[in-house]
């Protein structure tokens, strides 16, 4: 169960700390509208994720080992692929200084359609969450809720940090943003790896 849990955690942190639409969403509301007014969004994706999940889930439960072998294996190539585009952008643009503040409205439920509308969700549980889930909740259900808690725990928890940072010390906001990303670039490697290791190795 640790292993499922440390999964978790590990993708929690990257797909919060990597550059996004929702966490510039989320970092926008946070320099426009401070704090209080923007934790709440950080909880937008229990609400969208929902259908994502059931949708990918009831796919790939129907898909034959091989090919769910497959989409394992390409799963580690996309994660190796964002790492690569989060420190190619990382290198040439280390001042922080981009705009953050192009989204003005402050909605739980126009947060979570921010995230619907978003392809980093889909494609994260196509290729990575999803097959990792399955195994898990196959050898014990425990091991796949696990991963899900590990999961949104770690990604929700860091979104509410960084709203923090914004808001409270906006001023800082871009300095502090340019350390987020390498963080991110790094923990994909990690589980990029690890996603073709386990894509051979089964």
């Amino acid at each position: 169960m640790t292993l499922f849990l440390l999964q978790g955690i590990t993708f929690g942190f990257a797909a919060a700390a990597q550059p996004g639409v929702f966490q510039t969403y989320l970092i926008s509301q946070s320099l426009n509208n401070g704090w209080r007014r923007t934790l709440p969004l950080t909880f937008a994706p229990l609400l969208s994720d929902i259908p994502i999940i059931l949708l990918v889930l009831s796919v790939l439960s129907q898909l034959p080992p091989w090919l769910e072998r497959g989409l394992r294996f390409a799963g580690g190539v996309f994660l190796l692929y964002l790492a690569y585009g989060i420190f190619k952008k990382w290198s040439k643009d280390k001042t922080g200084d981009t705009d953050l503040r192009q989204f003005h409205s402050v909605n739980v439920l126009q947060a979570a359609l921010v995230n619907l509308l978003n392809p980093s969700p889909y494609l994260g549980w196509s290729l990575v969450m999803g097959p990792q889930f399955l195994m898990g909740w196959r050898i014990t259900p425990a091991y796949g809720l696990a991963l899900v808690v590990g999961f949104y725990i770690t990604m929700i928890a860091f979104s509410i940090v960084i709203v923090m940072i914004f808001s409270l010390t906006r001023s800082l906001g871009p300095r502090i943003k340019r350390f987020l990303p390498p963080a991110a670039g790094l923990a994909l490697l990690i589980l990029g790896f690890y996603q073709l290791w386990m894509g051979i190795k089964i």
